[in-house]
């Protein structure tokens, strides 16, 4: 297997002088090892000693990737790398967004994350997810580092990525990055961003075409999401729940007037671009907005503008049909934007030439057209026909599938913080069949972390022990948000499921997604991690691994249990079964009641290692707060 740029960073780091005597440079014993705290290090030897390690003592070494059978089975470990790897390594309080004296970063780069996929290895994870590494906007930059989403050239990695010390470039060592992911036998999924770009793009010059653009002037000053009334808000919602899709309601015309039509001619001054229509009118870029539902909300997405998928002059304007709801008449082959078409698809090809990735993750791939969507899928498959796609979609769904995705994110962290909504949605899936598998978790960047809720923080510990034991026995791909092992409560993102309260307390200059955070790696908020759980699960897991799959229908029932927050899930496959049960109440221990045909016999809880007797047909059950248990039943129960 070839190791050519990880040679190259290991070469790099043992050019380096010795630091200074005094020089303090701090990093997490956790990443290392299994306790929290501290350790002094030379940064040189500590990155140089663990790539060394992954370099000559690597599980399988020369082993071949094309399988398609990891797909499935993937084990998924989410990496913001410049949060998820950011550290105070100084010791100064705070995480500085310029390099230390050493030449090292705090905020997270693509050295540290080779550094942490060992630890990622460990934990149980065969596929990392890198968010968006691709260069950020600088204008109207949100917080102090700008957001991964508002990207300016999809074709080139954020410098800030890189460590000045070691003068390599970010490109360089995302090619390292993969090499010693691939030697750990780890596979690398990046996600890309389709629907949007930075306000800034670099291919806003070339191609004005390619986006929407609004007069500059004072009739665009108060310029935000249309407003619709009641009567025809409740119009749309019928027409799209009925796939209704011709003429669809369109914004107001005052809305409309604001867009002026192609040509535009760019200049650029001071940073900003600025266009003028062939008639001579002043215009800019149309700033984007969260489009659906609606009436959502969310503030607007001052940083970053909508790609314009098609040309068509009636539908000259940025609103919920022409950006994810697509009017029927957008349908039409003569309307799309083809060159911008071609230019996205060719995008991930050159980045699996490049640095030998593994899948894709496609932001909003749910509001990208269908058609482009399988163009990308099918160019990435010629290349590599196992070639991963998951979509940030959240109805597994066989349209999806049809389109050749692999996964979807999925609604679990929608319905994870009422029992009853979970039951529902499990319920649901047990009738219909899973299609696609969504990924087994209660939270990701834009949601609020499973903890979020929970001020008392055992709860909080208590509420990811229940939700990552339940999703690890559902046809779900087991999702690890970096941080949830250490008890993350802080919001990385307000996307989803956040309130007007929540926005005011953090704003983009307190959210990691926008600038320097990072985890609470050296006392782990002050709780036990949850790495040596996680492990033990996701390996029972791996022991039923062909049932826990099976999304077929009837192979998911709730079974009752007398006791109303004890929550038990059955899945079987063949004569195999296994029964989950788990205490959603996060304060207090419950206990309850099962029945079974089985008049007697003794169960062994997988993850506790204790025995309990099924007497007269009944299995009393008594868990902890969050407490889980699985057993493995001697037939279908």
């Amino acid at each position: 297997m070839q190791t050519t740029y990880l040679t190259l960073l290991v070469k790099a780091l043992e050019s380096l002088p010795e630091p200074l005597s005094g020089t303090a440079y701090r990093v997490p014993i956790i990443w290392t090892g299994d306790e929290t705290g501290t350790q002094q290090v030379n940064p040189a030897s500590y990155f140089g000693s663990i790539i060394s390690e992954i370099l000559h003592n690597n599980d399988n070494p020369g082993s071949d990737h094309a399988t398609n059978e990891w797909r499935s089975e993937a084990v998924v470990y989410n990496l913001f790398v410049r949060l998820a790897a950011a550290f105070d390594h100084n010791g100064d309080g705070c995480i500085g967004t310029e390099p230390l004296d050493c030449g090292f970063r705090e905020t997270g780069t693509l050295l540290k994350a080779i550094a942490l996929l060992p630890y990622i290895k460990k934990l149980g994870a065969n596929t990392v997810y890198l968010l968006p590494l691709t260069e950020i906007g600088s204008a109207s930059k949100k917080g102090s580092l700008g957001s991964p989403y508002a990207i300016k050239n999809p074709r080139k990695l954020d410098p800030l990525l890189a460590e000045p010390a070691l003068g390599l470039s970010a490109e360089e060592l995302l090619k390292a990055f993969v090499e010693a992911a691939h030697l750990l036998d780890i596979r690398v999924v990046l996600e890309f961003v389709f629907r949007t770009t930075s306000v800034d793009s670099s291919w806003i010059q070339e191609h004005p075409e390619w986006f929407y653009w609004i007069r500059d002037d004072e009739s665009t000053c108060h310029y935000g999401p249309p407003g619709f009334d009641p009567d025809t808000l409740s119009h749309i919602f019928g027409q799209v729940e009925r796939h209704e899709m011709h003429n669809l309601p369109a914004p107001s015309v005052e809305y409309r007037n604001q867009f002026v039509s192609q040509p535009v001619t760019v200049t650029k001054e001071d940073g900003r671009h600025h266009g003028t229509t062939a008639a001579g009118i002043p215009c800019r870029v149309a700033t984007a907005f969260s489009d659906w539902p609606p009436d959502d909300k969310q503030p607007a997405w001052s940083d970053v503008t909508y790609l314009k998928m098609h040309n068509h002059e009636a539908f000259n304007y940025i609103a919920y049909n022409t950006i994810r709801m697509y009017d029927a008449a957008l349908d039409n082959p003569e309307t799309f934007n083809t060159a911008l078409w071609e230019e996205i698809a060719d995008i991930i090809p050159s980045y699996q030439e490049s640095y030998n990735i593994d899948g894709a993750m496609i932001d909003m791939g749910h509001a990208l057209p269908s058609l482009l969507k399988k163009t990308i899928v099918r160019k990435a498959r010629e290349k590599r026909a196992d070639f991963a796609f998951w979509d940030e979609n959240f109805d597994p769904s066989p349209a999806i599938k049809a389109e050749g995705f692999d996964a979807v994110f999925g609604s679990l962290p929608f319905v994870i913080h009422d029992i009853v909504f979970i039951r529902g949605l499990l319920n649901y899936l047990n009738k219909t069949g899973v299609a696609l598998p969504f990924f087994g978790t209660g939270e990701n960047h834009n949601t609020p972390r499973v903890c979020f809720r929970y001020p008392e923080q055992e709860a909080g510990r208590n509420f990811s022990l229940f939700i990552f034991t339940l999703t690890s026995v559902l046809p779900a791909i087991p999702f690890l948000q970096s941080g949830m092992e250490i008890c993350e409560w802080y919001p990385v993102n307000l996307g989803l499921n956040f309130n007007d309260d929540d926005r005011a307390l953090y704003p983009p200059e307190k959210l990691p997604l926008f600038s320097a955070f990072n985890f609470d790696w050296e006392k782990g908020n002050g709780l036990e991690p949850l790495n040596s759980y996680i492990r033990k699960v996701l390996g029972i897991r791996n022991r039923f691994l062909d049932l826990v799959l099976s999304g077929e229908p009837g192979s998911m029932t709730i079974p009752y249990v007398s006791e109303p927050e004890l929550f038990a899930v059955m899945r079987g496959s063949g004569s195999r079964s296994l029964l989950f049960v788990g205490n959603s109440n996060l304060y207090s221990e419950r206990g309850g009641t099962l029945e079974f045909s089985m008049q007697n016999g003794l169960l062994v809880d997988l993850i506790g290692e204790q025995s309990h007797a099924i007497t007269d047909h009944k299995l009393q059950i008594s868990c902890k707060p969050g407490e889980c248990m699985i057993f493995e039943l001697p037939d279908k129960q």
